[in-house]
């Protein structure tokens, strides 16, 4: 048998090395791929109605998606925030932080796109929306980390949070007013007042009482008894005057 010449060794050689190179690559590169992302083209500070598209990625081999749970950052309110569209039969749910979109889980290895609407973006450079996503079989992917604090790589390691970065605010943009409030008021009935005095009762108890308080018929009793006791002993001096 031919013994090899040095031009085929080198070559298995760098075959192999190509090999080990792919298989590291993959290693590596390949569970870093997925991420949650956001994307609004063109977006600018302060602007209005905006769709923002996300934008989650399946990392599971043998689980789906069911459930993704957003954090809002300072500037937007859960009430700012008009689902559009999403995976079909999900339900949209505001919550005191953010909102949850869920529903029946997705295939295995789908990713899941959604898009909701913006009231007005805050006058910011950048927003982050820390992402929590949920998969059948309980495992719960935190994509919630700071770029400063996520512990990546520089080349996309890491669970960072999905962040859309803006352009500077248009010229004369200004703040809208906030949302109104859709608490219901706590503000009590008025209490119904004691009913007053009927006017002839007020007028009976003018009438049956003096400045004094004492019953007006007293005091008239009083003068009729010392009147008929006087007229009483005048008639009987008038009688001893004419016996004697």
């Amino acid at each position: 048998m031919p013994r090899p010449t040095l031009l085929t060794r080198r070559l298995r050689r760098t075959g192999a090395l190509t090999a080990v190179a792919f298989a590291v690559a993959v290693t590596f590169v390949g569970p870093a791929a997925a991420h949650t992302e956001v994307e609004a083209e063109g977006a600018r500070a302060l602007d209005q109605n905006v769709a923002l598209t996300f934008t989650a990625e399946s990392e599971s081999a043998s689980a789906g998606i069911s459930k993704l749970e957003v954090i809002l950052p300072e500037g937007i309110a859960p009430a700012d925030i008009t689902f559009k569209e999403g995976p079909k039969g999900w339900k949209f749910a505001a919550t005191s932080r953010g909102y949850t979109l869920s529903g029946v889980k997705l295939a295995v290895g789908e990713d899941a796109e959604y898009v909701v609407s913006v009231r007005q973006l805050p006058d910011a450079e950048s927003l982050v929306f820390k992402t929590l996503q949920s998969y059948s079989d309980g495992q719960v992917d935190r994509w919630i980390e700071l770029e400063e604090e996520s512990g990546g790589d520089g080349h996309g390691h890491g669970h960072p949070a999905p962040r859309l970065e803006l352009k500077a605010a248009a010229p004369g943009a200004k703040v809208v007013s906030p949302t109104p409030s859709e608490e219901p008021t706590t503000e009590e009935p008025a209490t119904p007042s004691t009913a007053p005095s009927t006017p002839s009762a007020q007028a009976a108890a003018d009438d049956t009482e003096g400045d004094d308080g004492m019953p007006v018929a007293l005091p008239i009793g009083i003068g009729a008894a010392v009147v008929v006791l006087g007229a009483g002993a005048w008639w009987l001096r008038s009688r001893r005057g004419g016996a004697s």
